[in-house]
Order: C-alpha cells, then structure tokens, then sequence
C-alpha cells in the first residue's frame, strides 16, 4: 500500500499526525452548532484504515471510554495505516443520555442515509460519506439496551473470511455469527466491502470495568492482527466460543422476577434460572432454561409482564460448554 494523505469533512491529515476534528452536523433550536467529534491518527507507513465508533445509541457509554483508551495508546510515528475514532455518534442522544434522537428514531436502523431525510437519516448520511468512506475495516462498539446487562460478546458475519479473522483476533468470550439488521451501520458498510465487527459488553449508562477492559484488548488484538502496530503488553488470549444461535427465556407471567444465574454461566436444560413472584413474595413460578447454554445477557429490571425476555442464552455443543471459562459477574 502507498502511503496517502487523508481527507476528512475537506480537513486534511499527512502520515504521522494526530488530528482532532469537529465536522458540523445540525444546530438546536437554540442555534448551538453539534459537532461530530473525530479523532484521526494517520500512521508513518501505509496499512489499514480502521474505524472505532460507539455511543450509536446515545445511552451506550463504555465504547466512548474504550476509544479514549486506545486513543492513548496509539503513537503516530509507530502505525501502520489510519485509526480514524468517533467516540460519540449521537450527539443528540448523548446529550439527553437516551437511546433515540429527538425525534425518537434509531440511528441505527436509518443507514446509510440521505442527505434529505430525517435528522437520523442525514447524521447516518454524513457518517458514511466522511468515516466509512476513507475506512477499510470498522469495529462498532455498543451495549446492552437500557435495563439489560450484557457479557462481553462480538456479533459479526462469521462466514466471512476477513471478518471471522477480526473477531477471531479480538477475542472476546463470545463471538457470534449474527446476520446485519436492515438501516444498521453494520449492513450499510458491509455492502460496501468493509468487514465490521459490534462489540457488545455491560449496560446503557454506565461505564463496566470488565467491558471496557475485554473492548480495549480487543480494538488492539484487531489492530495488531491487521499490522497496524504491536501491543506487546496485552494479556494472553482466552477461549472465546463460537455461537450460532441464542434464545431469550421469556416470563410466561407477570410479577417480580427474582434472578438465580450470572453472566457467564453455563446452565443446562431444564436448570432453574430464578423464579416469579407475586409482590407478596409469594405464588412461586420457577423458571427454567429451555436449552443448555451460556448466559450472555439478562435483563435487570425484576417488575415482568407475560412474554418479557429475562435470560439470553447462547446455545452451543456440549465441548463449547464445557471448555468455557469467563470472568463472573
């Protein structure tokens, strides 16, 4: 590869600087300008252009502290290629710490845009034009929707050669193979020839120690595997199991839901998972895994109405349970 100049919202980064931008997305009603903010670090020598995004969702807080600590840990003069970084997408969200725009659309299901459309389809747009474009890989970075908890996981197209050898290098304790959803950032950049992994790790509103760590390991896993540069100090790599297939444990009533089971934990079929009640603590429904499998995500809030998703299991072989080891929660 020939080492280029790189041009972002007509700004222009030469081999070995670190550049902060703000690219103008829209004014509020106030007439305070919201400004994209983007970091670009754009290496010595030719390599890769990878691009880190989070906070798509505006309450998803942990991939803006995993990008500010990569950011730290990147030396210009020592990288190949370019990072390109935005920590926070949704600006609007963000700023109201909720899921949605103003408008109460998702940002993710309005890809790639117009620069007509909605405030949601012209921020995606603009995303694309200026990020995507000038990027050869993506890493997406999200976490559970409000009120749930997530184990750290990649959910990328694992039948792509490039893509199952980033999540393979980013070695989180699950990778899953997850077809793109319509709108999403992952389908409109996957149809243009990019391989982007999404990360998922803890809860909305918060910042997960363990998520943060196993997302940061994993953004420089991706970055040595693709020559990009060494990180010499990272922990050796764990077991991370393949996933094809998950199954949410729904309430087959209402009540308080009184939670037995971790993230991380194996569980067999049949296993109690916790139990329902009524608000006296009593008219006890147990609650049982319909499948063996790893628990990859649960929702917190213990107020449940019928049909409600509580446990999220990961199915998998009886070789994949067994050989799984994470760290408890």
């Amino acid at each position: 590869m020939e080492v280029n100049l790189i041009e972002i919202a007509k700004e222009i980064i030469e081999p070995g600087q670190l550049r902060r931008l703000d690219i103008p997305v829209s004014r509020l009603p106030t007439q305070t300008m919201l400004s994209l903010p983007v970091t670009v670090i754009n290496g010595k020598q030719a390599g890769p252009k990878l691009w880190l995004s989070a906070a798509i969702h505006g309450d998803e807080l942990n991939g803006v502290e995993i990008i500010r600590q990569v950011i730290e840990q990147v030396q210009p003069e020592k990288l190949a290629g370019t990072l390109i970084a935005v920590p926070i997408v949704n600006l609007f969200g963000f700023i109201e710490q909720s899921r949605y725009l103003p408008d109460r659309r998702d940002l993710n299901r309005s890809f790639p845009g117009s620069e007509t459309g909605s405030l949601a389809s012209r921020l995606a747009n603009l995303f694309m034009r200026e990020i995507v474009k000038h990027s050869t890989h993506g890493i997406d970075l999200h976490t559970a929707a409000i009120h749930r908890m997530n184990l750290p996981q990649i959910r990328a197209n694992l039948e792509d050669s490039e893509t199952y050898c980033c999540a393979q290098a980013f070695n989180a304790p699950i990778m899953m193979h997850a077809i793109t959803r319509d709108g999403s950032l992952r389908q409109a950049a996957t149809n243009q020839g990019i391989p982007v992994l999404l990360y998922e790790g803890g809860e909305a509103l918060r910042f997960e120690p363990y998520a943060i760590e196993v997302g940061v390991t994993g953004v420089l896993r991706v970055m040595q595997y693709l020559g990009m540069a060494q990180f010499p100090q990272l922990p050796p790599p764990i077991t991370s199991v393949e996933i094809r297939q998950s199954k949410w444990i729904r309430a087959f009533r209402g009540g308080i839901f009184h939670r037995e089971v971790s993230l991380g934990q194996q569980v067999e079929k049949k296993q109690p998972l916790g139990f329902i009640t009524d608000a006296f603590g009593e008219d006890k429904s147990i609650i049982r895994a319909s499948v063996s499998g790893i628990v990859i995500g649960y929702n917190q809030n213990p107020l449940v109405n019928q049909g409600d998703g509580m446990i999220n299991l990961a199915i998998k072989d009886a070789y994949a349970i067994n050989s799984f080891k994470t760290q408890p929660y």
